[in-house]
């Protein structure tokens, strides 16, 4: 629960006030009785006191008055509600790298099974589109509703080359930024970037995932690997294993940059996991309830009861 005005609360600093005087009134009037009736007396002509009940109208005063300085700071809830529409560009690193084999079979092998996954189980009102990246970006599906272009692209995906990961984002929210509903809205997005580690040349892109984040389309990043991982590169007649070890930093800073959530992932299983978590995800969206009449109703209730409570047994309304 969030609050529209929180300096609305500083109301409730009347209330231990209001006790004050609550006290202060009550032992005024047990000193005023005593001063016109004696001690003695005092049984015969109060022979029973209210007892708990002398406190109650004041309590649920006291409370009314909170519940009511709460609705002045307009309340409101967060709810997950399923998208009517919306688009997912899903951002794979192909880039030498995701050869390596420290996640089976493969580190791009587990990235299109995981791309999969996510299709199979993101609602069909979502679009999904697919964008590979090494040195330059290649968009192989724009998003559609349609999921069979997508797999069938994700059969197309090879290794080799180095990264640019920030005019990859540029080109996911560019696709992404042209997408319209049918009142001509540009319709939600979100991209979902894998990779496993930084880039090796183009723009900056934790400054592109800013531009992403000015948008309203946050990144959500995939650091797959492990710190283990090793590709062979051939040096003339000689094949050396080249350590790539998974490196989480910049995707973290991306997703960070533009609204998003960053994961690293070191397993296929894991990996599965997490995109079918996504594919939920992004098949929903967070709206605001306002819980303002709602605070009101039960503060106004309270006020009613405080009053009733003390017609009832004492014959006052306070």
């Amino acid at each position: 629960m969030s609050l529209g005005a929180p300096l609305a609360l500083l109301g409730l600093l009347a209330i231990p006030l209001l006790g004050w005087l609550y006290l202060r009134a009550r032992r005024r009037r047990r000193a005023l009785a005593r001063a016109f009736v004696s001690a003695a007396l005092e049984p015969s002509l109060a022979p029973s006191r209210p007892g708990w009940r002398a406190h109650v109208p004041f309590a649920l005063l006291a409370l009314a008055i909170a519940v009511l300085v709460a609705a002045a700071a307009r309340p409101t809830r967060a709810l997950s509600v399923p998208v009517r529409d919306g688009a997912v560009m899903l951002v794979n690193d192909v880039s030498a790298s995701m050869a390596a084999a420290d996640v089976r079979p493969s580190r791009l092998g587990a990235a299109v099974r995981a791309d999969a996954r996510f299709l199979a189980a993101v609602p069909r009102v979502v679009r999904v589109g697919l964008l590979e990246f090494n040195a330059t970006p290649v968009l192989l599906q724009a998003p559609t509703r349609s999921r069979a272009p997508v797999r069938a692209a994700l059969g197309t995906l090879r290794a080799g080359g180095h990264t640019d990961i920030g005019n990859a984002i540029l080109a996911a929210v560019q696709q992404l930024t042209r997408l319209r509903g049918p009142h001509g809205r540009r319709v939600p997005g979100a991209a979902v970037l894998l990779s496993d580690g930084g880039s090796t040349g183009g723009i900056d892109p934790v400054a592109a995932a800013r531009q992403a984040g000015m948008r309203r389309i946050p990144i959500y990043t995939v650091a797959l690997g492990t710190a283990h991982g090793v590709i062979p590169v051939r040096r003339g007649r000689r094949v050396d294993e080249v350590p790539v070890p998974v490196a989480p930093a910049e995707l973290e800073a991306i997703a960070r940059a533009s609204g998003g959530r960053s994961y690293t992932v070191g397993d296929a299983g894991t990996l599965q996991a997490v995109y079918a978590h996504l594919a939920v995800r992004l098949g929903d969206r967070s709206v605001r309830r306002p819980l303002t009449a709602t605070f009101a109703g039960a503060g106004l209730l309270l006020l009613a009861a405080g009053a009733g409570s003390s017609l009832l047994w004492f014959g006052r309304l306070v």
